[in-house]
Formats: structure tokens, C-alpha cells, sequence
């Protein structure tokens, strides 16, 4: 076999792994830094949940981001973590949590599990969490990061997260992790009555409203939050947009 194509094999295969190497790894500097992430840009910034607190404090979001940007992980912005998405910054991943009102019992549904990272703080507070990824690479490297730190009841699929998880549902609460410019209807469907979703509305290439969607019967209470900026949710989501949106 040609030797080149050996090498190129070798960076296809083995690279991703070395990249997001040793994850379950911790020190006392990571934990130090956790405390201070959640003093600094967390707590100070009003989120007071005690749940959402200590999950923040817990996770090893390290963990989560590849090898190379290991000393940035608790630093207050989001990082790239391969094709073309992001783990988000600390404080917007607390917020939405906090906003769906989290509670051990309940019944998760995330849109987009991207790194894994949020899945691991819902998972903390929640009974169980089932997380769909479109992209497959971020599926299987998330599913293994979550698996190494004992994450059991996270439960991730490989799809397109539009349409929810209907055998799973229904959900206490649902998140979008991606931005869309319409509120998904099979996730409303699958959304308990009094339930919360969570998500970016606006333009998925622009600048978007975070808002809370709080599902009354047949109807829904929409209350805005805050400006944020997130990666476009792929697959129908986008397919459904009219060249003017």
C-alpha cells in the first residue's frame, strides 16, 4: 500500500482521538478553576440555583474541549471543537439551564449534544437526558467522553434533533443548543403541559433572542431573555428556510 496514504489513514482515524485524549483526567488546578469560573462568570452575573451552581462546579468542562485548548476551557467564551461547531461560553450554558427550572426528577430532551458538555450539567440535576447530534463525529466522540465519566443516564442518538425523540417523550423540559428561526413543532408536540423549552430564535446566521417557551395546553408563552449568538441547527431546519428568512 502506498505510504501516503498510510499517513493520511493514520491523521483520518487515530487523530481525533489523540486530539480529545485522556478525559477523564482532573487536578487541582482544573478544580480551582472550575470554583472561579463559577464565582466569576456564573454567579456573579445573577444565576443563583444552587442545583446549577454545583453541577457547574462538578463537570470537568475540560474535559469537553480538544487537548490543545485545554488551558483556555474555563475562560469566559465559547471554543471551537471540530466541524465548524462550539462548546459554549460557561455562563450561557448555566443560564439555560437555570431558565428550564431543572429538577432530579425530571425528563430532558437536548437538541444538538455538540462536546457533551451540557448534556454532562443537565445530567447532574435531571434523572435522565436524552441528547441528539446530527453530526456523527461529535455524536460517537461525545457519546465516548460522557461514557468515560460515567454519565449513565445520558442516553445520545445519532439524527436530526427537529424532530425530537418522540418514543422518549414526553419531556419535562426541552433545550436547543443551535439556532433556528422558527420553534420546532414536533418539539412543542413533545413537550409536557407546563413544560419549558429553551432555545436561540432568530436568524441562524445573525444574531438571535434566546428565549423561554412555556407550553399551556394547546398554546405557548413566549419570553424573551437575552441577545446570544449561536451555530445554525442543521439538517430540516435549514432545508425549511425561505430564501427570504
Amino acid at each position: 500500500m502506498n505510504i501516503r496514504l498510510i499517513i493520511i489513514g493514520f491523521f483520518l482515524t487515530v487523530q481525533p482521538c489523540l486530539l480529545f485524549a485522556d478525559t477523564t483526567t482532573d487536578s487541582e488546578k482544573n478544580r480551582a478553576n472550575r470554583l472561579e469560573m463559577v464565582k466569576d462568570q456564573i454567579q456573579a452575573r445573577g444565576i443563583s440555583d444552587t442545583h446549577v451552581l454545583d453541577a457547574m462546579s462538578r463537570v470537568p468542562r475540560h474535559a469537553f474541549v480538544p487537548k490543545g485548548l485545554r488551558s483556555r476551557a474555563y475562560a469566559d467564551h465559547p471554543l471551537p471543537i471540530g466541524e465548524g461547531q462550539t462548546i459554549s461560553q460557561p455562563y450561557i450554558v448555566a443560564l439555560m439551564t437555570e431558565k428550564i427550572g431543572v429538577e432530579k426528577d425530571h425528563h430532558i430532551l437536548e437538541v444538538g449534544t455538540g462536546s457533551g458538555y451540557q448534556a454532562a450539567v443537565l445530567a447532574e440535576i435531571a434523572g435522565t437526558v436524552h441528547s441528539i447530534e446530527i453530526k456523527k463525529g461529535l455524536h460517537e466522540r461525545s457519546n465516548r467522553t460522557l461514557k468515560a465519566l460515567g454519565y449513565k443516564n445520558v442516553i445520545t442518538r445519532h439524527g436530526d434533533g427537529y424532530f425530537g425523540w418522540a418514543e422518549a417523550a414526553p419531556f419535562d423540559a426541552i433545550m436547543i443548543t443551535a439556532a433556528v428561526d422558527h420553534i420546532p413543532p414536533p418539539l412543542l408536540k413533545q413537550l409536557k403541559n407546563n413544560g419549558k423549552l429553551v432555545m436561540p430564535l432568530g436568524n441562524p446566521y445573525g444574531i438571535q433572542n434566546l428565549v423561554l417557551i412555556t407550553k399551556h395546553d394547546d398554546d405557548f408563552i413566549v419570553k424573551q431573555i437575552t441577545g446570544v449568538l449561536f451555530v445554525p441547527l442543521t439538517g430540516h431546519a435549514l432545508a425549511e428556510r425561505t430564501p427570504s428568512n
